[in-house]
């Protein structure tokens, strides 16, 4: 393991925690089986746009039961605007019939298990065991991946690659706040097209601000 690397993540740590003091998962939702279906909404949406949805959705399937016994087209209604509906609604329904079947109506607590259902993978899997189990977790969402990146916490696109190059220098404690901090970071101030570089406050930790991307 680096320990330059630790070094930095440690004070990467520390200015986010001060920027951000308070942070959590911008999806809303009230149950555990919600915050699953909500997080295979946002694939390739807004969370702005997946919580204009989730309340009605929500309203008329209620329970995991209900979502296992709905008709796929009758979701793909309520779900239309979030963007690969057919795929999501069916999804979804084969997701909470596994969840009642497999595992008694009750959202597995591991990566392990949680990868076996339909449509879940390793972010959606470590958001769940982080904010709903409190256990060690590291979502690499895109935003995560490309903030890294620019900082030289990781190298490289590939999210379970990235994932695990994280894992070495976050603190196990720590990794489900830190992905936090840099989604809010990278919608507010480190934007994709347009980064506010003058106003961030990791800048002068920044490869790509510093200018010595790739040395």
């Amino acid at each position: 393991m680096s320990e330059s690397r630790k070094k930095l993540a440690e004070k990467i740590i520390e200015l986010l925690k001060e920027e951000y003091p308070q942070v959590k998962c911008a999806l809303t939702y009230e149950k555990p089986h919600e915050l699953l279906i909500a997080t295979r909404l946002s694939a390739q949406c807004t969370d702005k746009r997946v919580n204009m949805v989730t309340p009605a959705l929500f309203e008329r399937f209620p329970t995991i039961e209900a979502f296992a016994d709905a008709d796929v087209s009758e979701v793909e209604k309520y779900i239309q605007s979030c963007g690969l509906f057919h795929t999501k609604a069916k999804d979804i329904v084969e997701m909470c019939r596994q969840l009642r079947d497999i595992y008694n109506s009750t959202v597995p607590d591991s990566i392990e298990e949680l990868v076996k259902l339909s449509g879940v993978g390793r972010k959606t899997a470590n958001l769940i065991v982080g904010d709903l189990y409190g256990k060690p977790a590291m979502v690499c969402d895109t935003h995560v991946i490309r903030i890294t990146n620019k900082l030289g916490l990781s190298k490289g696109t590939d999210a379970y690659s990235v994932e695990k190059q994280l894992r070495e220098v976050i603190p196990p404690n720590e990794g489900i706040l830190f992905c936090h901090r840099l989604v809010w970071h990278g919608r507010g101030v480190c934007i994709a097209r347009n980064p506010k570089c003058g106003q961030c406050v990791l800048n002068s930790l920044c490869m790509t601000y510093r200018g010595d991307k790739g040395k």
